[in-house]
């Protein structure tokens, strides 16, 4: 009997430079985007942002999508279009990397 294959998830990180006077509207615009994914679409696993300690205007998003396919839906999404209009303005790089999970864990809260 063989198995059927599991499609993995899908990770991206995301390293945006933003611009520091503009760090509170960045964060007040990520939460409400974050916020509304994870709420609304059964696609989206986890999404993580933070600053770096060290420099504020450094931003790493850390995304886990069921598969590929919820990760192209997220970005079609209303709340998806809407945080890039506001945002586009805010920030002065962004670098999408696609990783391979060794291992995901986390607990429930």
């Amino acid at each position: 009997m063989t198995a059927e294959p599991v499609s993995a998830p899908y990770v991206r990180l995301a390293e945006l430079e933003i611009d520091p006077a503009r760090a509170e509207a960045f964060s007040a615009a990520i939460r409400v985007e974050i916020e509304t994914a994870i709420r609304v679409e059964p696609g989206v696993l986890v999404l993580y942002a933070v600053f770096e300690k060290d420099d504020p205007a450094r931003v790493r998003v850390f995304e886990v999508y069921a598969d590929e396919t919820a990760y192209r839906t997220h970005l079609q999404t209303p709340h998806f279009w809407t945080f890039q209009a506001d945002t586009e303005t805010m920030i002065r790089s962004r670098r999408l990397l696609d990783a391979v999970p060794i291992v995901l864990g986390a607990k429930a809260r």
